[in-house]
C-alpha cells in the first residue's frame, strides 16, 4: 500500500522492502519471547494439556498469565470492555430472539476484550413471519478469559471449580455478547411467554367448557356426596365412567401438548445459540494466544511501517499531530477507510529502534540504508555468542 504511491525510486523501493523484512524479523523474534512466557504461565492452567501437572508451579501462575495476556491484547490493539459497557450490551435486544441469564457468581476472574467495532444492518424476522431491518453495533473480534472460583458451594457448574477458559470469537453483535459466556441459561422474553401462554389459556378454556364440563359436574357431585354436602347418591355406571375418564384424558393430553410446545421452543432457542457460536468461534485456550501473538506482530509492524514511511517520504511532517493527521487522511482519501492511527505507539517503537532522530516536535527519519544497517546489526546481536577465554584455541 505504501509503495503503490510511487513516492520512492526503484532502488529505494527495494531497500524499503528489505527494511520491512528486517523489521518483521526483529518483531517476530521479540514476540517469540512473549510466546514462551505465555506458554510457561498458562501450562498449569491449560484444560487441554496432554502432559502431567507436577508440583513445581507457583500459586501465582494465573496472575502472571493474566498480566501477560493483557499486555499482549493491548499490543494487538484490543480494548478491554468495561463493566458499564458490558451492562449496556446486556440491556440491548438480542438479534437472535434468545434471552440468556449468565451466572457471574461462578467466576473468579473475567476479562473480555474487543477489536474493530462497527455499525451493521441486517434483516431479521419478527414473530417468525414479519421482516424488519435493524441496525446494530458489531465487534470484529472478541477475546474472553474466564477463571472459575475454586469452590462451587454445592452449585452445579458446566466446568470444574478453578478451571480456566480462553476463547476468541469473530463478528459478534454487541447485543448478543452474553451468548459467549459459560454458565449461561436460556430464558424466554415476555413476547415468547405471551406467544405460548395466551394460546394455552384460550385452549384451556375451550377444553374445560367443551370436553371437561360433564366430567367436572360429575366430580363435583361425587365430592359433595362424599363430604356430606348433599344426601343424593351418585350412580357410577359405565357411561359416567367413560365420560369421566374421557375428560381427564383430554386434560392430560392438553397439558402434555403445552409442555411439548414449551420444550420445542426452548430447543429452537438452543439451536439458534449453538449455530451462532459454531460459526463465530475462532480459537480456544492455548490456540488463542498463538493467534494473538501473530496479530500483535502484524499490528506492531504496520504501525512502524506507516510511521517510518511517512516521515521518510514527507520530510515536511515534523510534529506528532502532523504525522497522525497525514496517515489518517491517507487512509480516508486513498483507501476509503476510517482508521485511528496509534501514532504514539508507532513513534515509541521507531525511537526505541533508533530509526528516528530529533524530538517529538522535530521528527526526522534516518535514511533507508542506515535503517537497514541498524536493523541488521540488531538482528546479529540477538545471536552474539562469546566463547569463554579458556576455550580459545591458538592460531
Amino acid at each position: 500500500m505504501c509503495l503503490a504511491g510511487n513516492e520512492l525510486e526503484a532502488t529505494e523501493q527495494l531497500q524499503f522492502r528489505d527494511f520491512c523484512r528486517l523489521l518483521q524479523s526483529v518483531y517476530h523474534f521479540e514476540y517469540h519471547k512473549s510466546l514462551e512466557l505465555l506458554k510457561d504461565s498458562y501450562a498449569p492452567l491449560n484444560p487441554d494439556r496432554d502432559t502431567r501437572k507436577i508440583g513445581i508451579f507457583k500459586s501465582g501462575e494465573s496472575d502472571t498469565f493474566v498480566d501477560e495476556l493483557e499486555s499482549l491484547l493491548n499490543s494487538a490493539n484490543y480494548e478491554r470492555l468495561s463493566s458499564d459497557e458490558l451492562d449496556k450490551a446486556f440491556e440491548e435486544s438480542s438479534l437472535f430472539a434468545v434471552r440468556l441469564h449468565v451466572d457471574f457468581d461462578a467466576f473468579e476472574d473475567l476479562l473480555i476484550f474487543t477489536r474493530g467495532e462497527s455499525t451493521k444492518k441486517e434483516t431479521i424476522k419478527k414473530f417468525g413471519v414479519l421482516k424488519r431491518e435493524v441496525e446494530f453495533s458489531n465487534f470484529d473480534r472478541v477475546v474472553l478469559y474466564v477463571r472459575y472460583k475454586s469452590e462451587n458451594n454445592g452449585k452445579t457448574w458446566k466446568h470444574k471449580p478453578g478451571s480456566t477458559l480462553l476463547k476468541m470469537f469473530q463478528n459478534v453483535p454487541k447485543a448478543d455478547i452474553e451468548m459467549l459466556f459459560p454458565e449461561s441459561r436460556v430464558g424466554m422474553r415476555l413476547v415468547d411467554k405471551l406467544m405460548i401462554g395466551v394460546p394455552a389459556l384460550v385452549g384451556a378454556g375451550a377444553v374445560f367448557t367443551t370436553q371437561l364440563g360433564t366430567s367436572l359436574i360429575l366430580l363435583g357431585t361425587l365430592i359433595g356426596f362424599w363430604i356430606g354436602l348433599h344426601s343424593d347418591e351418585v350412580e357410577l355406571n359405565e357411561a359416567t365412567l367413560v365420560a369421566l375418564f374421557a375428560g381427564l384424558g383430554a386434560l392430560g393430553s392438553y397439558i402434555w401438548k403445552q409442555f411439548v410446545n414449551f420444550k420445542s421452543r426452548k430447543l429452537s432457542f438452543l439451536q439458534a445459540l449453538t449455530e451462532n457460536l459454531y460459526f463465530r468461534n475462532l480459537d480456544n485456550n492455548a490456540g488463542v494466544f498463538h493467534r494473538l501473538i501473530d496479530d500483535a506482530e502484524e499490528e506492531e509492524c504496520k504501525e512502524a511501517f506507516l510511521g517510518y514511511y511517512f516521515l521518510l517520504t514527507r520530510p515536511e511532517l515534523k510534529t506528532v499531530k502532523e504525522l497522525d493527521d497525514a496517515v489518517e487522511q491517507w487512509f480516508t482519501e486513498r483507501w476509503d477507510s476510517v482508521v485511528d492511527f496509534e501514532v504514539d505507539d508507532a513513534l515509541d517503537k521507531l525511537f526505541e529502534l533508533g530509526l528516528l532522530k530529533g524530538s517529538e516536535d522535530n521528527l526526522q527519519a534516518v535514511g533507508l540504508a542506515e535503517a537497514c544497517r541498524m536493523l541488521d546489526h540488531r538482528w546479529d546481536e540477538y545471536f552474539d555468542f562469546h566463547q569463554p577465554a579458556s576455550l580459545n584455541m591458538p592460531g
